[in-house]
């Protein structure tokens, strides 16, 4: 069944299409989630507040670009709605305490696996985590993480030297360089 069919099934409103739908996406999403998570079980939680969304919003799907895009993009915005909601434990730093330990030309995620870095980025404070995310894996703008996190673009680009800081950091303790 093609995406366009099955969106079809699933606004006619037959349970088994939201069924396919969600075994169809949910892996993939879930590895989006959980970069964005502190935990696999906060993974989860977005992961179903998401999916929520998509079938909520379903109808608004306008069939430019792909589905999954669509899709993915629910997850990344449920991911940072969730991280809003929490930030009070978010540790945001302001420009000010910027180290900056990296050359701009070094490249820490090519020497590893995803694996190896997921559990990594598992550890590194949330406010890190999520502009490292969305910079390097969703490919956002410093100035668009600023708009989406509500910071200014230069504390986005701090919080990512920072993280590339604390990943190398971790990597050099662990001897993956």
């Amino acid at each position: 069944m093609t995406d366009e069919q099955l969106i079809k099934e699933c606004l006619s409103g037959r349970p088994s299409a939201q069924k396919t739908l969600y075994e169809r996406f949910s892996r993939k999403m879930m590895g989006v989630c959980i970069r964005y998570s502190s935990s696999y079980e906060e993974a989860q939680d977005v992961l179903q507040d998401g999916f929520v969304k998509v079938f909520e919003k379903l109808g608004t799907y306008s069939g430019n670009g792909s589905f999954e895009g669509w899709v993915r993009r629910i997850m990344v915005n449920t991911a940072l709605d969730s991280w809003r909601k929490n930030k009070q434990e978010r540790e945001m730093q302001d420009i000010d305490e910027v180290g900056y330990g990296l050359s701009s030309g070094e490249d820490i995620v090519s020497n590893i696996t995803a694996e190896d870095l997921l559990a990594i980025l598992q550890t590194i404070p949330s406010g890190y985590r999520m502009v490292f995310n969305l910079y390097v894996i969703e490919g956002y703008s410093h100035k668009e993480i600023g708009e989406m996190l509500n910071i200014t673009e230069s504390t986005s680009k701090s919080q990512f030297s920072r993280a590339r800081s604390y990943l190398m950091n971790i990597l050099q303790k662990q001897n993956m360089l």
